[in-house]
């Protein structure tokens, strides 16, 4: 039975790497401070649980569950909207947590590769990296999500950045919307890219279209 809430998930999946309590429960404790630190508003705790609730619906096609489970935790654990070297920094967290459990160095070299790939979602993606692309594409579902949801996302991400001048912001907000649209690919796996690809590039157009015009 898959357990309901975010503390019970992280334990479940901890209590299988050989993790000691205490570390369980302060890195749990450490994972939480940061997700629903102020300026959290889209990369929250709300974020990481209906990425892991995805990740469970779809577990049947995962490979490697707990690699995965992990990545999501931590891939969005450092989340400062000044730097660009988020993802970098979220993978030396996980790592730092993954050298007390007793994966093997491949293993978290490989939560760390999962997390990494997320700096850029419109890269060229391994082919036959099924765990990957779900991972990807869960990170990714907003953009598809009903239009009402969408905008509640983008003015979300508006509120993180909001030390960035609105003409700064709309300036790189376009660009970062101009490259997802003109990806060929959004979504890595048939499933999603079906389900969620012409409503994601829907979506990426409106908020152009509404940035063209002066902002949200």
């Amino acid at each position: 039975m898959t357990p309901t809430t975010l503390e019970a998930r992280w334990q479940q999946l901890t209590a299988k790497l050989g993790v000691a309590d205490a570390l369980r429960t302060a890195t749990f404790r450490q994972l939480t401070a940061a997700y629903e630190g102020s300026g959290r508003h889209y990369h929250s705790l709300a974020h990481i649980r209906t990425l892991l609730e995805t990740v469970e619906q779809h577990q049947a096609q995962v490979q490697e569950l707990p690699l995965v489970q992990l990545a999501v935790w931590f891939h969005d654990a450092v989340y400062n909207p000044m730097r660009d070297d988020n993802e970098a920094r979220s993978a030396t967290l996980a790592q730092e947590f993954m050298a007390k459990t007793s994966l093997t160095p491949a293993q978290r070299q490989r939560v760390a590769f999962l997390i990494e790939r997320t700096k850029d979602h419109t890269q060229p993606q391994p082919a036959a990296d099924t765990d990957l692309h779900l991972f990807l594409d869960a990170d990714l579902q907003i953009l598809g999500a009903p239009e009402a949801d969408y905008w509640q996302y983008a003015r979300q991400v508006r509120q993180e950045y909001r030390l960035v001048p609105d003409i700064l912001y709309r300036r790189g907000r376009r660009q970062v919307l101009e490259k997802l649209l003109n990806s060929p690919v959004l979504y890595q796996t048939p499933e999603f890219r079906q389900k969620l690809d012409a409503a994601a590039r829907r979506n990426l157009q409106a908020e152009l279209r509404q940035w063209e015009k002066g902002g949200l």
